[in-house]
């Protein structure tokens, strides 16, 4: 069964390249703005015999990074600590009610008045964005645990600290893992996004200089290289999930199926 996905998922996006060769061969599309498929991917593997693409790439995957390891820490921290007191969920929740909604590519004017166009800007929008899927998580999982363990937990003369390790921490774990493979997507979309935006290093701010200066298929060179980017953190993270979370029915009916 994982054989013949994996199959269809090279079919599909052969089936996807071709589509774009003959439209932009044929006319279909304008080549000026959607170049040969063929001519993208030469491109893509000049690029990775570049340094300069190594270098943007590398900013790129630091500011995400960074990011990604400070938000899963604040997510984690507040996550627990605020989740498990009833007190400090009330405290809070209209706060968080009104912060979570907000676009972290709305806090953009505010990054480059601070920080101008230095990686701090891009970190200040990755932290931001990729917090809340691993603190929203956190939060879920720790209302998720059952209040007949806490109590036989409390009742065997478990301290706090070992009631978490043992009762909550793995209700939670599931939970914290989803909202780290989100987090970790949303971090390279706003790591690109403000290189983009902001002109901040990386591959976002290279792409934008191809389109200024009319390198079409060197801009979806760099798309595809960023996309590939991305599934390849997101083969990696469901890996390191299958792996922690081999105990869980979810992760071995999948196994099964």
């Amino acid at each position: 069964m994982k054989a013949r996905r994996q199959v269809l998922g090279l079919v599909g996006v052969t089936g996807f390249l071709l589509l774009a060769e003959l439209s932009s061969r044929s006319g279909v599309v304008d080549p000026r703005f959607l170049p040969p498929a063929s001519d993208i991917v030469a491109v893509l593997l000049s690029n990775l015999l570049h340094g300069k693409f190594w270098i943007a790439a590398g900013q790129t995957m630091q500011a995400w990074a960074i990011g990604l390891a400070v938000s899963i820490v604040l997510g984690v921290v507040l996550g627990f600590g605020i989740g498990s007191s009833a007190v400090l969920r009330r405290l809070t929740n209209s706060t968080v009610e009104f912060l979570r909604p907000i676009p972290s590519v709305a806090l953009i004017p505010l990054a480059v008045l601070l920080f101008g166009v230095k990686i701090e800007s891009s970190l200040m929008l990755i932290i931001y964005a990729s917090f809340w899927q691993v603190f929203i998580q956190v939060l879920y999982g720790v209302a998720d645990v059952d209040n007949i363990a806490m109590q036989t937990a409390r009742s065997y003369g478990l301290s706090s600290m070992a009631r978490i390790r043992y009762v909550v921490f793995p209700t939670t774990l599931p939970y914290l893992m989803t909202g780290v493979r989100l987090a970790t997507a949303v971090a390279l979309i706003l790591a690109v996004t403000a290189g983009l935006v902001i002109g901040s290093p990386g591959l976002g701010r290279e792409i934008a200089l191809a389109q200024s200066g009319g390198a079409v298929p060197e801009m979806y060179a760099l798309a595809v290289a960023t996309g590939l980017i991305g599934v390849g953190i997101n083969v990696a993270m469901r890996s390191v999930e299958r792996r922690v979370l081999s105990w869980h029915s979810s992760v071995r009916s999948e196994a099964i199926v």
